[in-house]
């Protein structure tokens, strides 16, 4: 059974910085991709950012370039999402989610596992 964990949200000033992780288990994802998501109250789930498992490119929404930088630690099965300049339009819930096939996607339904999500805060 897949799991995704996620942590590291928080409340932070705008200009801030935080990372956040995503710890899978349940499987071997070698060939798949990993992704994060955001979602703002009374907002659908919103891409951010994507890395094959391979680590070997990444891909952003354009409001994050430049200031989010998604990693992979293979050996610990871990993805994260390093979030520096954080602005408060920032905020919501993160969520990290794995696909089941290969290949990048920006789109909430070509993720098969989910994680539980991390709400992150920024205050002005």
């Amino acid at each position: 059974q897949v799991q995704l964990v996620a942590s590291g949200g928080g409340s932070v000033q705008d200009g801030g910085s935080l990372r956040l992780s995503c710890v899978a288990s349940g499987r071997s994802f070698v060939g798949r991709s990993m992704g994060w998501f955001l979602q703002a109250p009374g907002r659908d789930r919103g891409f951010v950012a994507a890395i094959p498992w391979s680590g070997d490119s990444t891909y952003y929404v354009d409001s994050v370039k430049g200031r989010f930088t998604i990693t992979l630690d293979n050996a610990k099965n871990t993805v994260y999402l390093h979030m520096d300049s954080l602005k408060p339009e920032d905020t919501a819930i993160y969520y990290c989610a794995a696909r089941s096939l290969g290949g990048i996607a920006r789109t909430p339904d070509e993720y098969s596992y989910w994680g539980q999500g991390t709400q992150v805060t920024v205050s002005s």
